[in-house]
């Protein structure tokens, strides 16, 4: 198991993680059963936003003997009404249910705590002006919480909270199908199988790649959801490209994109959970997920690096797919950011050593102008 940097939080994060809702449904000697093997497969980061009483107790239960091996990120704003989970902001409800969540997991703090689901700007005001962030902020005072982030499947709310000082940590949905389709604010259309039918995929939206430019420049940490576009990817039928990805080919798509730290995998069962962690072991035939769209009945990527690394070997050894994400995360500051700047001044081999063979560009499945690209991308940086 590989591990990055979570942002500024002195955190190191496990690339492959678990998502609480693999628990869901689950008894406590099969969530006990998955948790020790991830564990034991080196996962060390956690993500429970669940209100389920029992899905938390059985959480609390398998990890009470490593509570310090595990990174916990938790939710402010599930509770549990009427036998079923309900996003609430009203604080009545919030603080009990979040004390529920520390007792029933049997810990003193989390490592994260997550303002839960926001999506639309009201929202999001309402939440950074009055009672639910103050409480937030109390915790991490009085040492409950030891990091702010914010969950979020809109582009617009999380470019936003990269403005707010004391979030450090962003939970966002990512894959390629999301990163194709125009902003959406309402998580039920994201579920809507027509979505995937009828939108016209235009390419990586602009407010996306705004995004990870900017969570990079900042050192803002991305944690992913909803990597497999909650399965629809996995399947002919059900992706939007007309063709399907593997679990291996959507993590891979995720951990490249700039700023992310790590992928919530999906898994319900260990056999779905080992699918996942396959990744880390991968050749990089089983992780390119670029042929399988470049081939795909509708994709529209033409022309955009996707930093899937067909390019290479490159006959001057330049890392190709490492210079054009430096050169997208400052091509369009009115000055480049110095840790983008230092990255590329730290690479032994850069843009100023193209000999313009133009091999990558023969290798390149979605065409990009890659010597054009080294040429700008010198001009930028030296």
């Amino acid at each position: 198991m590989k591990y990055r940097k979570l942002g500024k939080t002195g955190l190191k994060v496990s690339e492959i993680s678990l998502g609480g809702s693999s628990l869901l449904e689950k008894s406590l000697e099969g969530s006990v059963e998955l948790i020790n093997y991830c564990h034991s497969e080196g996962i060390n980061f956690l993500d429970c936003w669940m209100s389920d009483p029992e899905v938390r107790s059985n959480i609390g239960t398998a990890i009470k003997d490593m509570r310090e091996e595990w990174i916990i990120q938790g939710h402010f704003g599930p509770t549990w009404e009427d036998e079923q989970y309900v996003r609430t902001r009203e604080m009545d409800k919030v603080i009990p249910a979040f004390e529920d969540l520390m007792e029933r997991l049997q810990i003193d703090y989390l490592d994260i705590g997550i303002i839960h689901y926001v999506d639309t700007l009201d929202d999001f005001n309402n939440i950074m002006n009055g009672e639910f962030i103050e409480y937030v902020r109390k915790q991490k005072e009085d040492g409950i919480i030891h990091h702010i982030g914010i969950g979020t499947h809109t582009p617009e709310i999380a470019l936003l909270a990269t403005e707010i000082e004391d979030i450090e940590i962003i939970l966002f949905s990512i894959n390629p199908a999301f990163d194709m389709l125009a902003t959406i604010n309402n998580m039920d259309i994201y579920n809507d199988i027509k979505t995937y039918e009828d939108k016209e995929l235009e390419g990586l939206a602009p407010e996306r790649a705004e995004l990870y430019q900017i969570c990079s420049k900042k050192d803002i940490p991305l944690v992913v959801m909803k990597a497999y576009a909650g399965g629809r990817l996995l399947a002919k039928e059900t992706s939007p490209f007309g063709i399907k990805l593997s679990p291996v080919q959507c993590i891979e798509y995720a951990l490249s994109r700039p700023a992310v730290a790590t992928v919530l995998a999906g898994g319900t069962d260990i056999k779905q959970m080992s699918e996942a962690i396959a990744y880390e072991t991968a050749d990089f035939h089983k992780k390119d997920y670029a042929s399988v769209l470049v081939n795909a009945p509708k994709n529209s990527y033409d022309g955009q690096c996707t930093y899937c690394g067909h390019c290479a070997p490159c006959t001057s050894h330049i890392d190709i797919a490492m210079v054009n994400k430096l050169f997208d995360l400052a091509k369009h500051r009115d000055e480049v950011p110095p840790t983008v700047k230092e990255h590329y001044k730290d690479m032994p081999f850069n843009a100023s050593d193209c000999i313009a063979c133009g091999n990558c560009e023969d290798r390149c499945p979605f065409n990009v102008k890659i010597i054009e690209t080294m040429e700008k991308a010198q001009k930028l940086f030296e």
